[in-house]
């Protein structure tokens, strides 16, 4: 670690057992004024007190618990059930489509009013009966699902 860019200048030349018994203000960025009040504030006059401070101990223990703290298992099965909910709603690996020569749509596909005819049901329904001469599946179709 190169000491000079966390101490002012007038300490680089001290080694780190001098550097303990320094004032607070031997950090680059600790003005008088903070000193001052760590001094008020914690009895706090050198680096080592600083380093020895009780709150500061806690705060570095917490900071290293966090960091090697893994996510509860509940919140990680509820990512990993949303992750599959989207992967099946939008799969990465989608194969590639068979008629791969359409490359763009020249004219934008009719579209219906959703609130009266969800998911062009009327029209289905319309075409079945065209094609086959009744209603081919659905309520009240003469036909079930699977028959010929």
């Amino acid at each position: 670690m190169n000491i000079q860019i966390i101490l002012n200048d007038t300490h680089h030349n001290k080694n780190f057992r001098d550097l303990v018994n320094e004032p607070v203000t031997a950090l680059r960025g600790v003005s008088e004024q903070q000193a001052d009040a760590l001094r008020e504030a914690f009895g706090i006059h050198t680096i080592a007190d600083l380093a020895g401070l009780r709150a500061v101990k806690l705060a570095r223990a917490i900071r290293v618990m966090a960091d090697a703290e893994t996510d509860p298992i509940g919140d990680v099965a509820k990512e990993k059930l949303l992750d599959d909910a989207v992967e099946m709603t939008f799969p990465a690996s989608d194969p590639l489509s068979v008629d791969a020569g359409i490359t763009r749509i020249e004219v934008a596909p009719e579209k219906v009013d959703a609130s009266s005819d969800h998911q062009h049901a009327t029209a289905i329904e319309a075409h079945n009966e065209e094609a086959v001469g009744s209603r081919a599946l659905g309520p009240g179709g003469d036909r079930k699902a699977g028959e010929a």
